[in-house]
């Protein structure tokens, strides 16, 4: 069946849905899952008025765009434990590719070049559709993309546009999901686990790196599970412990504990915005 409509709009009650599944990410690093931030006392039409961040709840997802569906479907719900909220699909038509591709088709006309050349698919024709999966975690949904050619089955594993390699932090617009590790969790086994499961999955990507120097892989793997998680204790992030690694389709993970000094700042910064803006 063609459908023109934006994800959004495909379902009149799915804003709710998304707005109910998606608790707001605030500043939770350092804090036990806490309300939206919502201007309860303003009426609409001043909240209407006002500033911009008092029409905000929080951050309702991130999303990431993947080459197989369900090998990333596999490690955010069977690995990471996330609940899948929905999943939705086939999108394609005027009003979807607008939405998501215009900035991209005018750089296209700019540049002179076919489109699909710089990586944009044809939803308008319907030469590509897009799919989506939303996955609860505690404080944040995630949403993965997967943009496939028509003659593509959802969920399969190749997506339309070739996957970027080798990509740095480092690269302005790189972005990264960070996870938020209970605080009783022994961190350095944790990160042993996830290698290892990842592995069992065929997921060899997902290696975390060491706080020691490593120049081959077998180094990495042979380091002691004590070099897995680099614990700062210099303020103001005394507290902090986090390892980096990549996902199962080369994406960039944090995993993090937030003790300490610096929990207490994020719990006593959260505090003070949720007064101010009520």
């Amino acid at each position: 069946m063609r459908n023109s409509k934006t994800p959004g709009a495909a379902d009149p009650g799915r804003r709710d849905v998304l707005r109910t599944a998606g608790v707001a990410l605030a500043a939770a690093a350092g804090t036990a899952m806490a309300a939206p931030v919502a201007a309860q006392s303003l009426s609409a039409a001043a909240r209407n008025s006002g500033p911009l961040g008092a029409r905000l709840q929080g951050v309702q997802h991130f999303g990431l765009t993947v080459q197989n569906m369900e090998r990333a479907y596999e490690f955010y719900t069977e690995v990471l434990g996330g609940t899948e909220v929905f999943r939705h699909g086939d999108f394609q038509g005027d009003t979807v590719h607008n939405t998501l591709l215009a900035d991209q088709d005018i750089l296209a006309g700019e540049l002179g070049v076919n489109p699909r050349t710089i990586g944009v698919p044809d939803l308008r024709g319907g030469a590509q559709r897009l799919d989506v999966r939303f996955i609860q975690f505690d404080n944040v949904v995630i949403e993965l993309l997967q943009y496939r050619d028509a003659d593509q089955p959802m969920g399969g594993p190749r997506a339309f546009a070739e996957p970027v390699q080798h990509m740095s932090p480092a690269f302005p617009r790189m972005m990264h999901i960070c996870f938020h590790v209970r605080d009783d969790v022994d961190f350095n086994k944790f990160i042993t686990d996830l290698e290892a499961e990842s592995a069992r999955r065929g997921m060899n990507q997902v290696r975390a790196n060491r706080i020691i120097r490593v120049n081959t892989e077998a180094e990495r793997r042979a380091a002691p599970q004590s070099a897995n998680t680099n614990k700062v204790t210099v303020a103001p992030s005394d507290g902090w412990e986090l390892i980096y690694c990549k996902g199962p389709e080369g994406e960039q993970l944090e995993f993090v504990k937030a003790l300490g000094p610096v929990k207490q700042r994020f719990a006593t910064t959260l505090a003070a915005r949720q007064r101010a803006t009520r």
